[in-house]
């Protein structure tokens, strides 16, 4: 089974501080409504040599849900991606955020890493608990910086040593 790389957009591709000389600003419209982001061209051939390396699947886990493969996507590099549908939100169970429930919902017992801004011990704690869930490691990234190259390392090496890795 292959395990998943699931990747949030806001916070994780697109920062919310200054962006780097790597980034380049993009002004999209999504549902009628302007959005700016900086995108980073090399994300998407990171992620892509991660999903190759780990025999993952690579799947967007991001309120943009399709939008993300129509707007994220061709700019960073990215086929058009699977997506986790959010749907609308509903109270928390142990104070995770909103996308968590969804997330849970989507991977049944495969394993999975997933890239958020948003994940905290409250995500973990739902996810652990949940009945059937496999295993997963959550990526927490620092919304102002983004994706690292310390969390795609962070994600090769649980996914190695974990023994999902197709080279493992």
């Amino acid at each position: 089974m292959k395990p998943l790389l699931l990747v949030d957009v806001d916070g994780v591709l697109n920062p919310f501080g200054s962006p780097g000389p790597d980034f380049r600003r993009y002004r999209c419209t999504v549902d009628g409504v302007v959005y700016t982001v900086h995108l980073n061209s090399r994300h998407g051939t990171r992620l892509l040599e991660l999903a190759l390396l780990t025999g993952a699947e690579l799947a967007w886990a991001t309120t943009w849900e399709h939008h993300a493969n129509e707007w994220i996507a061709p700019r960073v590099g990215l086929p058009e991606l699977p997506v986790v549908p959010m749907g609308p939100g509903r109270d928390s169970e142990v104070g995770e955020m909103f996308k968590t429930r969804h997330v849970g919902a989507y991977v049944g017992d495969r394993p999975f890493v997933w890239f958020d801004d948003q994940v905290r011990w409250e995500d973990e704690k739902y996810l652990r608990d949940r009945q059937g869930l496999g295993d997963f490691l959550l990526v927490p990234v620092e919304p102002n910086r983004g994706l690292t190259s310390q969390h795609l390392a962070a994600a090769r090496d649980w996914l190695t040593l974990s023994g999902f890795s197709q080279g493992s």
